[in-house]
């Protein structure tokens, strides 16, 4: 008995998924929403990689300086 309530319950999981992945899928203001913040993470992303760039440099910088 128990087995059957988990496939029930499988199944209804299945059907909400398919609906919310295809609601999403087929909304014109959730693809203007996901391209908005995959934009400003990979702007995050490219300014995170450029600061740690910078600091490695003055760690360089500085690590030069002290053997000097």
């Amino acid at each position: 008995m128990a087995g059957g309530g988990n496939f029930i319950g499988r199944v209804m999981s299945y059907v909400v998924n398919e609906l919310v992945v295809n609601g999403l899928a087929n909304s014109v203001a959730f693809q203007r929403f996901a391209v908005r913040t995959s934009k400003r993470i990979e702007t995050v992303q490219n300014l995170a990689a450029k600061k740690k760039q910078e600091l490695t440099e003055q760690v360089k910088d500085i690590s030069k300086n002290f053997k000097e």
